[in-house]
């Protein structure tokens, strides 16, 4: 028997970016589906280890050796890492969060694993600054996922208007993707979240979300969201399954127009292949904080995978700090 949990929906997009990264680790980067569906047959799809056997003979890159099933990638841990922000200051703190950043990823840091190129340009970039002084855009000329990490958390936190949440996004992504294109893509995706926050449908907070995405992406989100007879895998073949937002926001436009649960959602998802994780932050935190909205619960995140998620009481201690409560109530 399945068993879902009830959240409100800013607890809901933030645990559901992140259980969904920490579920698709495992076949991250694949660009295989036959392959992916052979070890689904074999060994299941969610929460699996990291296995080099996995790769090999297969297009993909083994970037998680040394993570274990229920762990996050790069991008989840750039979501608790904006969450636990929250929590210890109740509101964004632009130098300060950059300096965390600096910590958590640079040398001697807790974070060990894969550091994708818009990290670790903007960790040279923060590293160089003198006596703190970072500038205030740190990142780097580059649309890959990463700019798309902290957006749940961005929305889940704050509470103020669209627009002041469209300002702070674009505070936000630029100090990992100083990038027209990343920023476009992190506020559209910030606009679906705000939107479902407040009980709109799916499709209306998808459609209300396009204009917000910039010539460049509009158009692809418009035409991916207009095909939803068609199956995910086809239209990951046709706009690509790699780790740039212009490539990966239209498969998540296009499952989460169309896909009836969490559950199914983010492994449809896994099964398409490429850079599963970077879609699995937006897809996840956008599936889960729709279910929160509905009378029945049972189509949101499963209780056996946040329970397998490696850093959950971490999370919902940050989660009840920014609430203001305790997590021992």
């Amino acid at each position: 028997m399945n068993v879902n949990i009830s959240l409100e929906p800013s607890a809901a997009m933030v645990l559901g970016a992140l259980v969904a990264d920490a579920a698709s680790l495992g076949l991250h980067w694949i660009y295989d589906s036959q392959r992916i569906a052979q070890i689904e047959k074999e060994s299941g799809l969610v929460f699996l280890p990291p296995d080099a056997k996995h790769y090999a003979g297969a297009k993909g890159y083994f970037a998680h050796a040394n993570k274990q099933a229920g762990e996050s990638s790069g991008y989840g841990e750039t979501c608790l890492l904006a969450l636990k922000h929250f929590a210890d200051y109740r509101s964004f703190d632009h130098r300060a969060y950059q300096q965390q950043f600096s910590l958590h990823f640079g040398p001697g840091g807790q974070y060990v694993g894969y550091i994708d190129s818009p990290t670790r340009q903007t960790l040279r970039v923060l590293q160089a600054g003198q006596n703190d002084a970072y500038p205030e855009k740190s990142g780097a000329d580059d649309d890959q996922f990463m700019a798309l990490s902290s957006i749940p958390v961005l929305a889940a936190a704050h509470q103020g208007s669209a627009d002041q949440l469209m300002a702070l996004v674009d505070r936000v992504v630029r100090i990992t993707n100083n990038n027209d294109v990343a920023v476009a893509a992190a506020r559209s995706v910030a606009s679906v979240l705000f939107s479902l926050k407040r009980r709109m449908p799916m499709g209306e907070a998808l459609e209300q979300a396009v204009p917000h995405a910039g010539h460049t992406l509009s158009d692809l989100l418009t035409d991916a969201i207009g095909r939803r007879h068609e199956s995910s895998l086809a239209i990951a073949t046709e706009f690509g399954s790699a780790c740039h937002v212009k490539e990966g926001l239209p498969i998540v436009f296009h499952i989460a127009s169309r896909e009836p649960d969490y559950r199914t959602a983010i492994q449809e998802n896994i099964r398409i292949g490429g850079d599963s994780c970077g879609r699995s932050i937006a897809l996840g935190a956008i599936m889960a904080a729709y279910w929160s909205g509905q009378k029945s619960q049972s189509n949101g995140i499963p209780l056996a995978w946040l329970a397998r998620y490696h850093n959950l009481q971490m999370a919902a201690d940050a989660l009840a700090a920014i609430n203001g409560d305790s997590a021992d109530r």
